[in-house]
């Protein structure tokens, strides 16, 4: 007796702050007008999508005291857009990405519940670390957070709100008083905002260090992993799933969803050469040079970016600086791997960094591309992906119109919304239980 295949999850990244964005399509549109966030969110609700997921950057990337290229001009509030989202969406899921550097526990966990009684049950919060000074300069703590800190305030960040979450008894009138006292939080709260439609909203982490990995293992749901190769997914996949036990958690309490780019074409040799255009906008001459100079720690705008990578040694900084002697080796060391890979592919400037950032994941025809999603699916490489297009807002069109009914006819994807569900249904999730262990 044959098993049914395993359910395959989607996840739709808005293109925006990523160099995978190619704003100099004639196609491309606004970062700024909610139309666009409205098409993108209904399009994935279309393709019967788990949920969107927005990122968001706290400071406009600068280099060499100007404004990066591949930077936006203009981030509107991720909570607002996300908001304004419940009312043209009934089902697909919204996750935002929010800082747990620059945030304080009982109001964002506040914001958050808030979504989630908004949107009936289907609020996401993708919980990253900030810990470098260019980004606190927006801020009144500025640079305060050591980068080994960070993670300690974000587990007990996230253990926080989940106790504020917590803290409504069914049936109750009032919550319990949530006191605590942690290195980093002193909270002595009734939480405003009576228990949420799936219990407490979905956590997403995007960790990938040691300490990433531990605090996923803890406290997310969802991984949005950078592993996309097979090989390489799968042990990424092994090693997080393999901690839950540690937390009393089992394999399906946490959905592993890699960032996915993907070219469609009708023969296998069409796709190939669109994503040779594609990568091309992505990485445009000046970009190219721009990736290195923040390798080299120099300026190189005299290189030529179809020749050679450069000749001349890295500025790594001042000998006195401490730890200079550490960094100095390890710019050494990537930069020996660039010349290594260059020389044996025999790559320019620009088409290593093309290589390097702008490799799509899947290339083919639309069958070739479920075939590979299933199989990564189906041989636990990964739980799906979250689907990256390269167009505002029109780079989830050609997925959800070509590949999805494909996914469906495997009888690996759904081809309808359960009424009422929430986003912790849509991905398979357990319900949320009530933190019985106390915030370390």
């Amino acid at each position: 007796m044959s098993r049914s295949p395993r359910q395959i999850h989607l996840a739709a990244h808005f293109p925006g702050v990523n160099s995978t964005t190619v704003w100099t399509d004639p196609a491309s549109g606004s970062q700024i007008d909610f139309a666009a966030f409205e098409y993108f969110a209904r399009t994935a609700e279309r393709g019967f999508f788990d949920y969107v997921f927005l990122a968001e950057g706290l400071r406009l990337r600068e280099h060499k005291g100007r404004v990066h290229e591949l930077d936006v001009l203009g981030r509107p509030n991720t909570l607002a857009i996300l908001a304004a989202l419940t009312a043209v969406t009934d089902h697909v899921g919204l996750v935002g990405t929010l800082s747990t550097t620059f945030n304080e526990p009982y109001e964002l966990a506040r914001q958050l519940a808030t979504l989630d009684h908004l949107s009936g049950g289907r609020a996401g919060w993708n919980a990253v670390t900030s810990s470098d000074a260019f980004h606190g300069a927006n801020f009144r703590r500025g640079g305060f957070l050591d980068h080994a800190d960070r993670y300690e305030r974000a587990k007990e960040f996230a253990a926080l709100s989940k106790k504020l979450w917590d803290s409504w008894d069914e049936g109750e009138a009032l919550p319990r008083r949530i006191r605590h006292a942690g290195p980093q939080f002193d909270v002595d709260a009734l939480f405003d905002v009576p228990r949420s439609p799936q219990g407490r909203p979905v956590i997403v982490q995007a960790g990938d260090s040691a300490d990433g990995r531990d605090f996923g293992a803890e406290h997310a749901e969802v991984i949005f992993s950078l592993h996309q190769d097979f090989d390489a997914a799968r042990v990424f996949y092994d090693d997080v799933k393999g901690r839950l036990a540690d937390w009393g958690r089992d394999e399906d309490s946490l959905k592993i969803l890699p960032a996915a780019t993907f070219v469609i074409g009708d023969t296998d040799a069409e796709a190939r050469e669109r994503s040779r255009e594609i990568a091309l906008q992505q990485v445009r001459p000046e970009q190219a040079l721009t990736y290195l100079e923040q390798v080299w720690g120099r300026d190189l705008s005299d290189y030529d970016p179809d020749g050679p990578l450069p000749d001349v040694e890295p500025d790594t900084g001042s000998e006195t600086a401490r730890g200079w002697a550490n960094r100095h080796r390890a710019v050494q060391a990537r930069i020996a791997s660039l010349r290594e890979l260059s020389e044996a592919e025999g790559l320019s400037v620009r088409e290593l960094v093309i290589r390097l950032t702008a490799k799509h994941t899947f290339v083919g025809t639309p069958e070739h591309i479920a075939g590979e999603i299933d199989r990564y699916v189906q041989e636990r490489a990964t739980d799906g992906f979250t689907v990256v297009g390269h167009l505002t807002p029109h780079g989830l069109d050609e997925f959800a119109t070509r590949v999805v009914p494909l996914l469906q006819e495997r009888g690996s994807y759904r081809d309808s919304y359960d009424e009422g569900a929430t986003l912790r249904d849509l991905l398979g999730l357990p319900a949320a239980v009530p933190a019985a262990a106390p915030v370390r």
